[in-house]
């Protein structure tokens, strides 16, 4: 019987995740039954939602028992099919599956990827993946981003913040990401073709904001809340819109987290504030997909991905999301397709 690798979530982290908060363990991998295929990971999605899942707060999922595998999604390759449609070589997105080397899954549980040429299995992590389809619905179908208007977007050198910016060009915004590293920044205006960024880590965001944003800013692309949120509340137009995608500072929080102090703002501007969850738009992928997928054939959409090699390297390599040490999507590199 094949040997299986599965982080297994030991006891829920207090703040960051720590030593002995996650098992690396060995089991049997389960038989494939009929209509069910058996699919070895070849790149884990690391996310912040990760983080959440191991809490016990209240959040759009159950979150992962301790003593359960700790979950997440991917891409994998097909290795043993008794389900019509998947044959042993096909690349597939794993679905909902865990922190592991193998799964067997309903073969309808997981969908087959399309080989596009010229284009890397990675991209269907980033900006073909749930990231992609993350920023496309959430800027596009709350965000409803108008030519010569002003978008901001916090992380922006993050998986989704950078997809956003791209696609706020692409429908004639005016872009500013928000990012903590004088690299990202750069990244963000000489590569994604941002209007502007601002090293957080360096500058007042504020008069920032201010000097970029003359005119106001009328979508605020929200991945982190805290101060910066707070800050960008008070230059906020009439009748912005603002796409609440996550709240990145505060996950690892031990404490109540204070604020937002501007709140008050959202009244006074008339915003619309809609808190999103990419599955939401479940049955809308095929329209992100195609939309994406065009614009990153035709140059429009450029990508990065940072990628840690070897299973045993996940619950580490989580923390680069909160530290912002990393550049685009964050992938851990598990097996070769051959």
């Amino acid at each position: 019987m094949v040997t299986n690798k599965v982080w297994t979530l030991r006891k829920r982290p207090v703040g960051d995740v720590s030593d002995g908060d996650l098992e690396l363990e060995e089991a049997p991998v389960p038989a494939v039954g009929e209509g069910e295929v058996r699919i070895r990971t070849l790149f884990l999605s690391l996310d912040p939602t990760n983080r959440i899942w191991m809490s016990d707060r209240d959040q759009y999922m159950p979150p992962v028992e301790v003593g359960d595998p700790m979950r997440g999604g991917g891409i994998s390759i097909v290795e043993e099919s008794r389900f019509d449609g998947l044959q042993p070589g096909d690349i597939v997105n794993t679905g909902l599956g865990t922190w592991s080397l193998y799964h067997v899954k309903k073969g309808s549980e997981v969908t087959k990827l399309p080989a596009l040429p010229g284009v890397p299995l990675t991209a269907f992590m980033g900006p073909l993946g749930m990231t992609g389809m993350t920023a496309y619905f959430g800027l596009m179908d709350i965000g409803k981003p108008k030519p010569g208007e002003t978008l901001v977007v916090s992380a922006a050198a993050g998986a989704v913040g950078s997809m956003v910016g791209q696609i706020g060009k692409i429908q004639g915004c005016r872009v500013v990401g928000i990012a903590g590293s004088d690299d990202k920044c750069r990244w963000l205006t000489q590569t994604a073709g941002f209007d502007a960024a601002i090293n957080y880590k360096k500058e007042d965001v504020g008069a920032a904001l201010d000097r970029h944003c003359p005119d106001g800013i009328d979508i605020n692309f929200e991945n982190v809340g805290g101060e910066i949120m707070d800050t960008i509340l008070t230059r906020l137009n009439d009748f912005a819109r603002m796409p609440l995608c996550g709240l990145i500072s505060s996950y690892n929080a031990t404490e109540p987290v204070p604020g937002p102090y501007n709140f008050s703002m959202l009244l006074m501007r008339h915003v619309t504030l809609k808190g999103f969850i990419v599955t939401d738009y479940m049955e809308r992928f095929a329209e992100g997909m195609q939309a994406m997928a065009g614009w990153l054939l035709e140059g429009k959409i450029k990508f990065e991905t940072d990628i840690v090699d070897g299973l045993e390297n996940a619950p580490a390599s989580l923390e680069r999301l909160f530290s912002g040490k990393n550049l685009g999507k964050l992938v851990v590199k598990v097996s070769d397709p051959d």
